[in-house]
């Protein structure tokens, strides 16, 4: 693919994203911080300079922290701040993010662009595409069925995953922020998350195809392997390979047990199970289903479960199909509801 067929992809998907999502006018105030320590925070950046003509612009390896701050003040409370980050903006001991929402500023943030390669830049393109009727109406519905569901069943070729728990409130990261306090976030998007209320009535066994690391990269074995899962405990891969064996090490090491927390469906359709990128934090929102293995989750916290909890490591379920309350949702590789 050409440079520009990527910037002008790159350009077609940022601009709905920021109108459909964002809801941000194009002459809306506007402050764009970026680096140019990776191809593609580069490509970025001058796709939301294209975007984005009136809005201020600031290479933060460039200028102080103090500066990238006066030009944050100059902004109004719905200004839209962009953060194109090679590894991840600090500014103080908090999440830069964090800072700009506690400011009632929108935010979109592409963190780590540094781990994604090359040749894996369309697909990460492809995944910025915001298709507004897609997100809203998929995403809604299986919260809707999350929420009072009381069983469901994640069955890959010969394995079944029963949670017979009923759920947290699902949380939608779909690109709709109506009546939410915080506009934006990091990018891209397409989830719906949530963990059962009784993380000890999960069991059975699945297949995975994908999982993360300690360095946040995505391995992706030849071939899909076993977890088996008794009482919310990952218990036995016995034909996992080594490279998660080492993962399971690590988390043992600080926790002592490998627990099963976060559920979550992935609805970009631009990541696939063949389609994937590197980097685990963007490739999370793959079109299917993911786990998560360790005791860390910042969201739905529970007794018995530290907030110190140090691991969040994503797990890639080779899915045939889903069920909620019997309900089949997911089949094929996409989703049966909401459409």
């Amino acid at each position: 693919m050409t440079d520009s067929s990527l910037r002008d992809r790159a350009q077609s998907n940022l601009r709905d994203t920021l109108t459909l999502a964002l809801e941000c006018a194009p002459g809306a105030p506007a402050l764009l911080v970026f680096d140019e320590q990776s191809g593609l925070s580069r490509l970025l950046a001058e796709a939301y300079r294209a975007a984005l003509p009136n809005a201020a612009v600031l290479n933060f390896d460039r200028v102080t922290a103090k500066e990238i701050l006066s030009a944050v003040d100059l902004l109004p409370p719905k200004g839209l701040v962009v953060l194109v980050q090679s590894t991840s903006f600090r500014l103080n001991e908090f999440r830069f993010r964090v800072e700009l929402f506690n400011r009632g500023l929108k935010v979109v943030e592409h963190p780590h662009l540094g781990r994604i390669p090359e040749a894996e830049f369309a697909t990460y393109l492809d995944a910025l595409a915001y298709d507004r009727a897609y997100y809203r109406s998929v995403g809604p519905a299986l919260k809707e069925r999350i929420d009072r569901a009381a069983r469901i069943a994640v069955i890959c070729e010969g394995t079944e995953l029963i949670y017979d728990s009923p759920f947290e409130a699902a949380k939608l990261n779909i690109g709709d922020y109506r009546g939410m306090k915080n506009v934006g976030g990091q990018f891209p998007i397409g989830e719906v998350f949530t963990e059962p209320k009784e993380v000890r009535r999960v069991n059975g066994a699945l297949k995975i195809f994908a999982f993360g690391d300690a360095d946040f990269t995505v391995h992706a074995p030849g071939r899909p392997f076993t977890a088996a899962i008794e009482g919310g405990v990952l218990v036995a891969a016995p034909d996992a390979p080594k490279e998660f064996h080492a993962v399971l090490d690590q988390i043992r090491a600080e926790e002592r047990e490998v627990w099963v927390r976060e559920l979550g469906f992935g609805l970009n359709r631009a990541l696939t199970r063949e389609r994937r990128l590197t980097d685990i934090g963007a490739y999370e929102r793959m079109l299917g289903i993911h786990l998560s293995l360790g005791a860390k989750h910042s969201l739905y916290t529970k007794p018995g479960f530290p907030k110190s909890g140090k691991f969040h490591v994503d797990v890639f379920a080779a899915v045939a199909r889903v069920e909620i309350d019997g309900e089949k949702v997911f089949e094929g590789g996409g989703y049966l509801i909401g459409q």
